[in-house]
């Protein structure tokens, strides 16, 4: 997988952690604006949740291919 296909992998990731989230608070049907810092928050963690997650499988199955994943991840 290159650089820009595991990027795009990743952001489909977040961005159903981030849906996920939404939908079990039952809130898809509130604009952006309706959201608290509380909710941005959890939002954010779960993408950042998703992003070490993926992250470290591929370290683990690229290992040749992770050097700035690895060093993104252990700074």
């Amino acid at each position: 997988m290159t650089d820009d296909e595991w990027q795009a992998h990743v952001t489909r990731e977040a961005a159903k952690a981030i849906g996920a989230w939404l939908e079990g608070r039952g809130r898809l049907h509130q604009p952006i604006a309706a959201l608290t810092m509380a909710d941005l928050e959890a939002m954010a963690s779960n993408a950042i949740s998703s992003f070490v997650v993926l992250g470290s499988r591929r370290i683990k199955a690229e290992p040749e291919m992770s050097d700035q994943l690895l060093w993104l991840l252990s700074a």
